[in-house]
């Protein structure tokens, strides 16, 4: 009997363990996209849809460009917040990790910086296996913080120049280019339709994708630039404007280690008609697995984007 009780509560731990949902913590507040609010309930739906996750919503109580999109800001169930005309630091900004298998930052330019407390708690959650996904402008935060800056492996905007690191680019002949030649840091043309291009097809999040597909309508990312320290470019994008940024394929989809974390990094999602990009929530559902988890388990879909045509879906809220 009493064997028979120890085999039965390890079949049914064992059940519990490969039903067991991957807790994601999505951070937001502060961003200069004003579809922000809407963005974040954009990507906890998609997430939760899965079947995978589990989402909890974590807000400054300072937020910034809430406006646009205020109707969604009760959805995150994160408490009452105050919206203000410039961003403002939060002292009480001090999400749990430790309770997530990994953080989304819809952070984004301008964002104030966090307490020192908080700093380091996400530097220590991601040093001992902890998952962080760096969304669009979440790569323009905190240009001071030496250590994010190391996260998220290239940046944008908010000072950053050569003193951060080299600009990372795939050149027209296919050649990966560490630039350390000085300049800015970060720039785009107008939203438009672009080509991905596949760098690394071997890795989970990429695997089976198309070698080229078109993304929704977004911003094309260029320019940036950072330490790119342990990070594997998985995909690049290339402007399709009659006088873009630059004249080469600028990653849009990285990985990157930091410790024993994991770090998925996508610059796609400019507004909600870009998070509505099937090639966006593909990417950013397999890349939030593997950044929680350090494997990919869902398959592509039939409506993923080829390089001849685009794909969307349109964003229907789940009351």
């Amino acid at each position: 009997m009493k064997k028979f009780l120890i085999s039965a509560c390890c079949f049914f731990a064992l059940i519990l363990s490969v039903n067991a949902k991957l807790k994601v913590l999505i951070i937001d507040g502060q961003n200069n996209h004003a579809v922000w609010p809407k963005s974040t309930i954009m990507m906890k739906q998609y997430l939760e849809e899965s079947g995978l996750f589990k989402v909890d919503v974590y807000r400054s109580k300072y937020t910034w460009k809430g406006d646009r999109e205020k109707q969604y800001l009760a959805l995150a169930k994160a408490g009452a917040t105050e919206n203000l005309k410039d961003p403002k630091s939060d002292p009480n900004f001090i999400p749990k990790f430790k309770k997530y298998d990994v953080v989304v930052s819809n952070f984004g330019w301008k964002a104030a910086p966090w307490p020192e407390a908080t700093q380091k708690a996400l530097e220590d959650y991601l040093s001992n296996g902890g998952g962080f996904v760096s969304v669009h402008a979440a790569d323009n935060s905190f240009p001071e913080w030496k250590e994010y800056n190391q996260m998220i492996g290239l940046g944008g905007w908010g000072g950053r120049n050569e003193k951060d690191g080299p600009y990372v680019y795939y050149n027209n002949e296919g050649e990966l280019i560490r630039d350390t030649s000085p300049g800015g840091c970060g720039a785009h043309g107008p939203q438009g339709y672009f080509p991905i291009t596949v760098r690394n097809s071997n890795h989970p999040i990429t695997k089976g994708m198309p070698t080229v597909w078109l993304t929704a309508k977004d911003e094309c990312y260029a320019k940036l630039r950072g330490p790119a320290e342990n990070m594997t470019i998985l995909a690049t994008g290339k402007d399709q404007n009659p006088n873009p940024p630059t004249n080469r394929h600028e990653p849009i989809l990285m990985v990157l280690d930091y410790g024993e974390g994991r770090v998925f990094h996508t610059t796609l999602g400019h507004d909600d008609y870009s998070f509505e990009g099937v090639g966006f929530i593909v990417s950013f559902l397999r890349g939030t697995e593997w950044a929680a988890s350090g494997k990919v388990t869902q398959s592509l879909p039939n409506d993923f984007p080829t390089a001849e045509e685009s794909s969307s879906r349109k964003f229907i809220l789940k009351k």
